[in-house]
């Protein structure tokens, strides 16, 4: 079902592409957006090593929501911040594509774990996540990404 990668030389082992999307901060969702036309969005995420899925948060209504719902399978890329070799101008860039079904969480105890967890990647401290968490708990949504196939690869810019 799936296209296996081109440059097979350059990929990344699975162990890799996990810790990319354990430690980056930023990656860009696509899903299938108006008219047949590609919707990219950059979003803030968590993977979520127990149970495999990516975790995302944001408004309950717009452009993305109103996608998911007519389509839920997506893309989601991130990729890392890249190193230069010695005497190279050249980035070597390290990039995660995850494909997958995306839905909406409903269940509310697990929106909140999942926010929370996702929040505790980006905030300074576990009270400030609670503190947010409950000035914008009744205005978030919980996109939870179940991974079908995933690819690294490692490309240089040269």
């Amino acid at each position: 079902m799936f296209r296996q990668m081109r440059r097979f030389k350059q990929q990344v082992s699975k162990e890799k592409c996990v810790e990319i999307l354990k430690n980056e901060w930023r990656g860009v969702l696509a899903v299938l957006g108006d008219d047949g036309y590609p919707y990219t969005v950059p979003l803030d995420f968590f993977y979520d090593e127990s149970d495999g899925k990516i975790y995302f948060h944001g408004a309950k209504e717009g452009h993305k929501v109103d996608s998911i719902k007519k389509c839920d399978k997506a893309s989601f890329c991130v990729m890392d911040a890249g190193f230069k070799k010695d005497g190279d101008w050249a980035l070597n860039i390290t990039s995660v594509v995850a494909f997958g079904r995306i839905k909406i969480v409903e269940d509310e105890a697990k929106i909140k774990e999942k926010v929370c967890a996702l929040g505790l990647k980006y905030h300074p401290t576990a009270q400030s996540v609670e503190t947010e968490w409950e000035n914008a708990k009744t205005r978030v949504l919980c996109l939870e990404m179940t991974i079908e196939h995933l690819t690294g690869k490692i490309v240089n810019e040269k």
